[in-house]
């Protein structure tokens, strides 16, 4: 029996990239497709897919948010996140996400078969770019940082309505994408800005760059 495998990417070009060389092998079939995590999760949900390919950076939610939900709604559909980056603290967020496996988007195109067919398995997979030893001495010094952090107090939620508030959206737009009243919306931006000390916009935006909440484009 294939493999069923769901691809989550705002670029098309990367979908048909990938389209193409999973559908050379005889093991595995593309089975759906998505261009921003909110139809990611909803897709994974309608198809359950035993594998899905998330894109870190999508417009609205990010991967690591929809690979969150993917694993409350869907447990039996193994998240790849895919990415520009391979720092500890992306594979960190992602892995704590409920990802299995990590690749690199430079090297996706000579590891995607590999991760798909390893996470299938039952194992976890981190794509060669990424040094094991950093991995493994991060997530030690994560646990106590996830427990004591600025991270840490703020909800789930919250997190997603910072996310959104410094990619520039407004309380409307926001709203909009978290099913959220723009009142209710309003009363979570000041509940973060108190539980993190901060209480501007840029202050914000530097907050999340440094916690791998979002990136640079």
């Amino acid at each position: 029996m294939s493999i069923t495998v769901l691809l989550a990417d705002d670029h098309a070009v990367v979908r048909d990239g990938l389209q193409a060389l999973l559908q050379a092998q005889g093991d595995i079939e593309v089975v759906g497709h998505a261009a921003n995590a909110r139809d990611a999760i909803q897709e994974t949900v309608r198809l359950s897919p035993d594998v899905a390919i998330v894109d870190i950076a999508m417009p609205g939610l990010n991967g690591i948010h929809a690979t969150r939900q993917i694993s409350e709604v869907c447990p039996a559909t193994q998240v790849i996140i895919l990415s520009m980056y391979s720092t500890p603290e992306y594979v960190y967020r992602a892995l704590r996400a409920g990802a299995r496996g990590y690749m690199v988007k430079q090297s996706a195109g000579s590891e995607v078969v590999e991760a798909i067919r390893a996470v299938h398995s039952g194992f976890r997979y981190l794509s060669r770019k990424i040094e094991s030893t950093v991995v493994d001495e991060y997530l030690r010094q994560g646990e106590a940082l996830g427990r004591t952090g600025p991270l840490a107090r703020l909800t789930s939620r919250e997190r997603e309505v910072l996310e959104l508030v410094v990619e520039g959206k407004t309380s409307t737009e926001i709203g909009e994408i978290l099913f959220l009243s723009p009142r209710t919306v309003e009363g979570y931006r000041r509940s973060l800005k108190k539980n993190l000390g901060i209480g501007d916009l840029p202050g914000l935006v530097k907050f999340a760059i440094q916690h791998g909440l979002i990136r640079l484009r």
